[in-house]
């Protein structure tokens, strides 16, 4: 009959610690949030609908921009999952790409636009919390992990474009001779 007693008052008890986790969040980051995504679509507004589409076709012409501008815009103006229907505007065969690019960037994007991609913060802050026991900034850490992630995505939209070029030109010429 303990047992039961002892399992019923734990059971409650995780959830209890559930539900003060939350009310944690919600004092703290959810307000944050909210008026960080507020503030990214009054500035497309405020620019224009329009305006923002051409800028980036414009930027899906160039390989730097399409690897690097464009997954950080599409992430901080649209977040996660909204973000991937900036492929519409590459060509279909960087659409591999653009998408390895993006989705690289769903990480790194956490450390200064926490909104972007909330469901993923624990990785940025369980590596912050590390860094802030050990006595350092986490403000120094937020920006390296961003700008390391904006090389990485770079890099890997290059080699990811290549391999789906690679791969294009094997099949076709599979095709060909088949």
């Amino acid at each position: 009959m303990e047992w039961i007693e002892w399992f019923g008052e734990h059971f409650i008890g995780l959830f209890n610690a559930g539900g003060e986790q939350f009310m944690g969040l919600f004092t703290s980051i959810v307000p944050t949030l909210v008026v960080l995504l507020t503030f990214t679509y009054a500035m497309i507004k405020f620019i224009g609908d329009e305006r923002v589409t051409k800028g980036i076709q414009f930027a899906s012409k160039y390989t730097v921009l399409r690897y690097t501008l464009m997954p950080i815009l599409s992430i901080l103006l649209l977040t996660n999952p909204m973000a991937y229907t900036f492929g519409r505007f590459v060509k279909e065969e960087q659409k591999p790409a653009f998408f390895d690019s993006l989705v690289s960037f769903l990480h790194p994007v956490t450390s200064l636009f926490p909104y972007a991609n909330a469901g993923e913060l624990f990785v940025y802050l369980g590596i912050a919390n590390g860094i802030a026991q050990a006595g350092y900034s986490m403000s120094e850490l937020a920006v390296r992990y961003f700008l390391v992630g904006v090389l990485i995505i770079f890099i890997r939209g290059i080699i990811t474009e290549q391999i789906s070029k690679y791969l294009k030109r094997r099949m076709e010429k599979s095709i060909v001779e088949g």
